[in-house]
């Protein structure tokens, strides 16, 4: 088997082994991915990703681990709306929202939903979403950072080649 595929054949970027573009190797005891610099931080509305997340702590603690990940794949850009935080490159390819903002009572603080150019069939997923060829929208109902495991990194691995 290739360093770094896990047995079921996708990236493992948790696997100290996996070689990576942008960098030496992953080192799963480092915070931030050796390509934080490559981050972009552009917010509309003048609004960071900390402010977003005020008052959502396991929120925040989401989107640091999402940023970690990501940050192992090469450049990126995050955008903050009134809605949303995006994860781009040419176009967005991740985002985590809060579905409080939009329901009563929610199940949990945070949703991520990647856009993938395929339907995967995962259970985990809360809900698939086919707004346009070749494009669905997979959304993740999140509990902790701890539910961001191998196979997360490997749809948002996919995710982000496919943005460019």
């Amino acid at each position: 088997m290739p360093q770094g595929r896990a047995a079921s054949g996708r990236l493992d970027i948790f696997d100290r082994e996996y070689q990576l573009a942008d960098a030496d190797r992953y080192d799963p005891t480092l915070e931030r991915s050796p390509v934080r610099h490559h981050v972009r931080m552009a917010a509309t509305r003048e609004m960071s990703p900390e402010e977003f997340f005020a008052g959502h702590p396991t929120a925040h603690a989401v989107f640091e681990r999402v940023r970690s990940i990501v940050g192992w794949f090469g450049p990126f850009e995050v955008r903050v709306s009134k809605s949303q935080v995006a994860f781009r490159r040419k176009r967005g390819f991740a985002y985590l929202w809060l579905p409080g903002q939009y329901l009563a009572k929610p199940a949990v603080d945070v949703v991520l939903s990647i856009a993938l150019g395929r339907h995967d069939e995962s259970e985990r997923f809360k809900e698939v979403v086919h707004p346009a060829p070749a494009h669905w929208m997979h959304h993740l109902e999140l509990r902790d950072a701890g539910d961001l495991d191998d196979e997360v990194a490997g749809w948002l691995r996919e995710a982000a080649d496919r943005a460019g």
